[in-house]
């Protein structure tokens, strides 16, 4: 079987957790200090700050209250999206209102969330799906025209650039995943871009159960035992030894990137022709691939999965429209026809770092081979 996701862990990142337990320091530490140093690094972004957190999840949490997100607001957000989006903007109490994606790039619609803005309307969410990188010139320019603060929503896209600049070097508040299936894997964990110091501030207090220690004194695999709270905080630091492998993993970033690219770019020479098969329109230039996705007629598309299963190929779904689960399904919406589209028809083929370009053509023959005989 072709898996969906391998993780690309070999001796580095067997040495590196070691290393972090001979240290001894289990908790937030010196390797967490360097993984955050290194993000920056790639970044290319002097006047931003990056925290690591425990999950991207929880730097979405973090994202909106840090944007003053509360009950009575309202954050407008793709209903093409992870649920992680919709879980945080529940929990902060706020009222989710659920937009349009584009049919080309299945980034918000932002077309359509002009009619969605209300004047309880706090803060907009947008992500980077998969291989496309959002527009986000023209969504700052929708944020700045109502208001509105942006969570950016990288999970997808760490790595990434726009218009040659590093993704998270230029967005309001951007958030990243480093769990288990991402480019970058930590095991699990996040980081959160933030403008000011500031922002960094309140992100150590509220990743830290609101404990305003100096995140100094811990990066020197200490701690302090005297220290006030002024916030409600949450558990959501990240771990040294996940910091370690995070660390082993941004060392090999350019092979990690290049190999998906070259995946990617593949896959979509290989899947031409077939006119029942949509590939993303993008020639992968600027994009760390986490996915690569295909959309097929709704009709054909869990037979399909079920062929390329009995042929060896694992497949997934990235996702299900975030109003059609039960907990979201009465929430404030504009028009949901494209998603509602899109998430009847898309279908994640297997993509990894040092991925074989064999197996690329394995899997793309056999989706040629499905459609071929109908």
């Amino acid at each position: 079987m072709i898996p969906m996701f391998k993780p690309l862990i070999e001796q580095e990142e067997i040495d590196a957790s070691r290393e972090s337990l001979e240290l001894g320091w289990l908790g937030m530490g010196s390797y967490v200090s360097g993984f955050e140093k290194k993000v920056k690094e790639i970044l290319q972004a002097p006047d931003r700050h990056v925290a690591a957190v425990s999950t991207g999840t929880a730097g979405l949490h973090i994202a909106l209250l840090l944007a003053g997100v509360g009950p009575g607001d309202e954050v407008i957000v793709s209903a093409f999206n992870c649920s992680a989006d919709y879980q945080a903007i529940t929990w902060v109490g706020a009222d989710i209102v659920f937009c349009d994606c584009n049919d080309d790039t299945l980034e918000l619609d932002l077309v359509k969330a002009e009619s969605l803005v209300s004047p309880r309307t706090k803060a907009v969410i947008v992500m980077d799906y998969d291989c496309i990188i959002s527009n986000h010139e023209d969504i700052a320019a929708f944020a700045e025209r109502h208001k509105l603060r942006v969570i950016h929503d990288a999970a997808h896209s760490f790595g990434s650039s726009y218009k040659g600049r590093m993704v998270g070097s230029f967005s309001d508040i951007c958030v990243f995943s480093h769990d288990p299936v991402k480019t970058v894997t930590c095991l699990d964990g996040g980081t959160i871009v933030v403008r000011t110091e500031e922002e960094l501030r309140r992100v150590h207090e509220l990743r830290l159960l609101g404990m305003q220690q100096p995140a100094e004194v811990m990066y020197q695999n200490k701690r302090a035992w005297t220290f006030d709270v002024e916030r409600v905080g949450f558990r959501y630091h990240m771990l040294n030894m996940h910091a370690a492998i995070g660390l082993a993993q941004l060392g090999k970033l350019d092979v990690i990137k290049s190999s998906r690219q070259a995946a990617s770019r593949r896959y979509n020479e290989k899947l031409q022709g077939i006119a029942q098969v949509r590939t993303p329109r993008t020639d992968f230039a600027e994009v760390n691939p986490f996915l690569y996705y295909i959309r097929v007629p709704a009709e054909h598309r869990d037979a399909l999965r079920d062929f390329l299963k009995e042929n060896g190929v694992d497949t997934g779904i990235h996702w299900q429209p975030g109003h059609w689960f039960s907990l979201w399904k009465d929430c404030r919406a504009g028009d949901l026809s494209v998603t509602d589209s899109v998430g009847k028809g898309i279908l994640s083929l297997p993509l990894h770092s040092r991925m074989p370009l064999e197996s690329v053509d394995t899997v793309a023959a056999q989706v040629r081979r499905y459609f071929a005989q109908l």
